[in-house]
């Protein structure tokens, strides 16, 4: 059975080329992935992504696999160099395509969202306000219908515009049509109240009318307005509330991937928290192991690690209420790592191990 498995074939060139020395710089080794991860300081998990082209190994592993293999740093890391920049090029275009991805998903849900355009004005056809209306549009009323025979008598010029009869027209003092047909007179008229006349001459009906229709035409704009508020409401509170947006971290460098928060439960190795950027804030010995308190201030978060462990060896690291835990499992492992717990400060965090053999434990000041 071959030692490694295939790589990749969508796998860059630059990236398949330096993939496979650090192969070959394994195998003239004579070493294990767990002696390389003993000797590195980096986990033999890291170790098979690397070596499997599913991660691309920072800057620090390889300086010290070439210590450990004997091997010039100097072309190793050239050949490093050239790897990252493809795989750089390819988080770029999985980003891209990402992102294409996601505005065609909100084209598509503001297609949905937008309905149909909402009727002008709220006037119901068939029926409802008379022609000449003014409605939401602000048509203006038209002229409403001229009095009709009813309105004003017109016998032998016997009325007047203001329905009074001339003094001619039957007995002297009689009132229009209202006068009684022999003697008498008829009630007295109201007084005009100007040149159009009261409110019971033909130019008093055409005010009223004028004011009724424009009373109904506001009527009418001040339902429209409550219909649509209503309906604008009603599409408001049926439709769903946008998922929140995923915000960027803040000016991290160039591979990082996680800060604070964000990195708690995460591996150091896989987010880019480790290598150059990560210190040894802590340290105790138990027994014959060393555990440690690794601390990455770029991402505000810090994991446990302990070495020369024996198989079933577990090692924490708390800060307040978050923990992660993690222990030796396989044959020869002698290194474990936990996941990230998110620390303002490395004082904060606290790390210890428990030894499998003896049960003893111990844990950084």
């Amino acid at each position: 059975m071959p030692r490694w498995k295939a790589l990749p074939d969508e796998l860059d060139p630059q990236i398949r080329e330096f993939t496979s020395q650090l192969r070959r710089l394994v195998d003239r080794s004579g070493l294990s992935v767990a002696s390389v991860a003993d000797r590195t300081g980096y986990s033999k998990t890291s170790w098979e992504r690397y070596l499997n082209g599913r991660l691309l190994a920072p800057k620090g592993a390889i300086v010290a696999l070439a210590e450990v293999t004997g091997t010039n740093p100097m072309h190793l890391t050239t050949m490093w160099e050239l790897a990252e920049r493809a795989w750089s090029r390819s988080e770029m275009r999985h980003d891209m395509t990402m992102e294409a991805i996601r505005i065609s998903q909100a084209r598509a849900a503001l297609s949905e969202l937008a309905g149909p355009p909402s009727g002008g004005g709220g006037r119901s056809r068939g029926g409802g306000a008379p022609t000449g209306v003014a409605g939401p549009a602000g048509v203006s009323p038209s002229v409403p219908p001229q009095p009709t025979a009813t309105d004003v008598r017109d016998a032998s010029g016997s009325g007047n515009s203001w329905g009074v009869a001339p003094p001619d027209a039957g007995y002297p003092g009689a009132y229009g049509p209202g006068a009684p047909a022999a003697g008498g007179y008829g009630p007295p008229p109201a007084e005009p109240s100007g040149p159009g006349g009261g409110p019971g001459s033909p130019t008093g009906k055409r005010r009223t009318a004028m004011f009724l229709v424009g009373a109904l035409g506001a009527l009418v704009v001040v339902a429209a307005g409550l219909y649509v508020t209503e309906t604008q409401g009603d599409k408001k509170e049926a439709r769903p509330s946008p998922s929140p947006t995923v915000t960027k971290e803040a000016q991290l460098p160039p591979g990082v991937k996680c800060s604070g928060k964000s990195c708690a439960g995460k591996d150091a190795e896989v987010m880019g928290c480790s290598g150059d950027l990560v210190t040894t804030a802590g340290s105790a010995v138990v027994g014959a192991t060393t555990v440690e308190i690794r601390y990455s201030e770029v991402c505000a978060a810090a994991w446990g690690r302990v070495t020369q462990a024996t198989q079933g060896d577990t090692v924490e690291i708390s800060s307040g209420a978050s923990r992660q835990t993690d222990s030796v499992d396989a044959p020869g492992d002698t290194v474990a790592y936990t996941m990230m717990v998110p620390v303002a400060s490395a004082t904060e965090a606290k790390a210890c191990a428990v030894l499998a053999a003896t049960g003893e434990k111990g844990c950084t000041d």
